[in-house]
């Protein structure tokens, strides 16, 4: 059975990729342009070819067996292979210098395009595309394929990562300049129980280091709301709805324009590390490689710096005498 599953097309497999994107084969179908007899035809060819049930029904549609999801990832894998195919014969055809596809944990988008920038100033011919979303979510793009690079705090698991070191990644509590709490010294992370916290949603990063964080203090905070946004928890803090937890790199102008201010707590900041990594298994073509070694070797100059602000809002000077 393995010597025939090695005739397997690409159009069989897109079937299957459709499917699991879409749960009907009507979805599908529209999806690949097809009619539903044809997609039903190269799934059933599919499966016979496989030995397996690739496919089980359910209440709400159709869902892949686990020997579904192994030939998926093969889908995956060859979609990629042909995309870098693609971008190496525009190469040379001369059509392009290459296209780089880059992915960051939202907490990043405050110095990932000044990297890209400096390194299209280096590289103009190159197209970049950059996408945006949460740990979760830049995790499952790579575990897709999708991204020839990514940055984020932590590895994702299960994936066979290339890993370099970017730089420090600092997390501090962040309040309203009014706050009671805002000129105290050495705040006991318990002072902060009956404080309202205002969070990213379950899935980003900065979440999971705050559950930990409270988690290892045997405290439990009340939250106030969840947001997916770390410039709606800013303005939701500035606005006195909460205090909140939060990378130190997402509130430099506002620690600036002394809008928040940093809560001078025990322990903090939490310091994590960037990184810029890559798929092992995932061939990067010349310019990929290129912007690769460029974060690895000059991103730690792009992060937003911390420390003097950090003492300049806590206000640790004593107040003058006039």
């Amino acid at each position: 059975m393995a010597k025939l599953f090695r005739t397997v097309s690409i159009r069989q497999l897109r079937a299957l990729a459709a499917l699991a994107g879409s749960g009907s084969i009507t979805a599908a179908a529209n999806k690949l342009h097809l009619t539903q007899p044809a997609v039903t035809l190269q799934l059933r060819n599919l499966q016979a070819l496989a030995g397996l049930p690739l496919i089980q029904r359910k209440s709400d549609g159709m869902a892949l067996t686990d020997a579904g999801a192994e030939v998926l990832a093969l889908c995956e894998r060859i979609e990629a292979a042909i995309a870098a195919c693609e971008t190496s014969l525009d190469m040379i055809a001369g059509k392009t210098a290459g296209r780089i596809s880059i992915g960051a944990v939202s907490t990043a988008k405050y110095f990932v395009p000044f990297m890209i920038s400096a390194f299209q100033k280096l590289h103009p011919k190159i197209d970049v595309k950059l996408s945006i979303g949460n740990r979760e979510e830049v995790s499952n793009a790579l575990k897709g394929y999708e991204l020839d690079i990514a940055i984020m705090g932590r590895p994702p698991v299960g994936i066979d990562m290339d890993v370099h070191l970017i730089g420090d990644h600092p997390h501090v509590i962040i309040a309203p300049t009014a706050h009671r709490l805002a000129r105290k010294h050495r705040i006991a992370l318990g002072e902060l129980a009956k404080e309202t916290f205002l969070t990213r949603e379950p899935g980003s990063g900065t979440r999971s280091l705050m559950e930990q964080l409270f988690e290892a203090a045997n405290i439990r905070p009340t939250i106030g709301m969840e947001m997916s946004s770390n410039e709606t928890i800013k303005q939701a803090v500035i606005a006195g709805l909460g205090i909140a937890f939060l990378s130190a790199h997402t509130v430099a102008t506002e620690l600036d324009e002394r809008r928040l201010v940093i809560l001078d707590v025990v322990g903090l900041p939490v310091v994590r590390q960037w990184f810029v990594l890559s798929r092992k298994d995932k061939v990067l073509l010349p310019p990929a490689r290129a912007m690769l070694d460029f974060f690895s070797a000059k991103g730690a100059q792009f992060l937003p710096r911390t420390q003097g602000r950090m003492r300049l809002t806590r206000t640790s000077a004593k107040p003058r005498r006039h």
